[in-house]
């Protein structure tokens, strides 16, 4: 949910890792669940969101001040569908933060949206309760598209919701676009995406479908009810679509994430870059070293799944926290990689050392001469041909990572 200092600002090279703790405030209830969607969703009936406030408030502060966080650059209220909470619970988790931590005035702020959820008079009411910037899940602008991913708008709604977030939050509205669809095709989901160029603001995410086991879109692919996604005709739309975000100025700045104007994600950047977030409300992960451990441990932190139960706990411990894992140093530095890799900054030499300041890249990865060559130049990144295959080059870096980890720390001789 935040991010906080020392920051220079995200995507510039040499930029310090945030220490921080990044609360990210997750609101469980959707009108209905979408077709594709595995996530943790609850389709309310008849919601306290009074007690729902309350105990997001008491997470956020007692999580807060168990990181010892000092300054919070970033809160991120996910979901769910968090527009279907009120302005005042936003207000409320926001002023908890302020009261916990610095929350400057130029933090920012996003608020995830749903077009049938955020009429303008709502979306200004969370304006006035502290958001600055909106993400809406458009997902798609073919209505047969959005009918079978079970969304509850159209695309027309879709993109009058578009333009009252860009009428209220100049500047500060990112939008989703989904491809490889069953029976999708490469020419009209183009078509959308230069549709959506033409209407769009200076942030947007292109994510490909994934089909997962127990949603309603898995069952009837698997039955035969609809045609299989093709993987190579969603890795043309993601190529062709990539280009065509480049030439209207677009920077990718992340495998999924394109900007331009500058118009990063501080939030999101904070977890490619491995910094460190809060996860608050049911379901939420985090990950943090949390103070009074002697500070040596960066914990891995899921909060309880069902929202009853979880208010339940936060009412008797303070917080909701189902399960915590100590992550190794090995696991850490995987996560460096492979999350630094999906940006065109990559890995630089200095954000690598904060993480393991003796073994070197040059350590790591100097054997390959094309390895060599990039360190040379400052660090580890992908060209922009290598961001659309990052996981196949991830399957030759990783091992080579624990290579040589093993060869740094070798086995205790039994005995010895």
């Amino acid at each position: 949910m935040c991010a906080a200092e020392p920051w220079k600002g995200p995507g510039q090279p040499g930029a310090p890792l945030t220490p921080s703790n990044t609360p990210r405030p997750q609101w469980p209830y959707c009108e209905k669940r979408c077709s594709y969607c595995n996530f943790n969703k609850y389709i309310p009936r008849g919601v306290d969101e009074a007690a729902m406030r309350s105990c997001l408030v008491t997470e956020a502060q007692t999580l807060l001040r168990l990181s010892g966080v000092q300054r919070v650059e970033s809160v991120f209220f996910g979901g769910g569908t968090p527009s279907l909470a009120s302005p005042h619970t936003v207000a409320a988790v926001l002023e908890a933060v302020a009261q916990t931590a610095h929350l400057p005035a130029d933090s920012e702020v996003t608020l995830e949206v749903n077009p049938t959820s955020a009429p303008a008079s709502r979306l200004a009411a969370f304006g006035a309760a502290g958001v600055n910037r909106l993400s809406i899940g458009l997902q798609s602008l073919d209505d047969t598209e959005l009918q079978l991913l079970g969304r509850t708008h159209s695309a027309r709604d879709a993109l009058r919701t578009l333009a009252e977030a860009r009428r209220l939050f100049p500047g500060r509205v990112s939008v989703d676009l989904m491809l490889g669809l069953p029976a999708q095709q490469v020419g009209p989901w183009l078509r959308q995406l230069e549709e959506l160029l033409r209407r769009c603001d200076d942030h947007l995410s292109l994510y490909q479908l994934s089909l997962e086991r127990g949603t309603a879109l898995f069952t009837r692919v698997q039955r035969g009810a609809l045609p299989t996604p093709d993987p190579e005709r969603a890795a043309e739309m993601y190529q062709e679509g990539r280009a065509l975000l480049r030439e209207a100025g677009f920077r990718q700045y992340e495998v999924s994430n394109f900007a331009r104007h500058g118009a990063l994600s501080t939030h999101n950047w904070t977890y490619w870059q491995c910094g460190q977030y809060i996860g608050v409300g049911p379901g939420a992960h985090g990950r943090f070293v949390p103070q009074g451990a002697g500070g040596l441990a960066r914990e891995a932190r899921i909060q309880t799944l069902e929202p009853d139960n979880w208010m339940k706990e936060v009412k008797l411990f303070g917080h909701g926290t189902r399960k915590r894992v100590s992550l190794g140093e090995l696991e850490l530095l995987e996560e460096v990689l492979a999350m630094g890799l999906r940006t065109d900054v990559g890995i630089t030499h200095q954000h690598w050392q904060q993480f393991e300041p003796q073994l070197t890249l040059r350590d790591v990865f100097g054997a390959s001469e094309e390895v060599n060559r990039l360190l040379e130049q400052g660090g580890l990144r992908c060209s922009w041909e290598g961001l659309a295959v990052l996981d196949s080059l991830l399957l030759t870096l990783l091992p080579r990572l624990q290579e040589a980890w093993q060869q740094k720390t070798p086995s205790p001789v039994p005995g010895g």
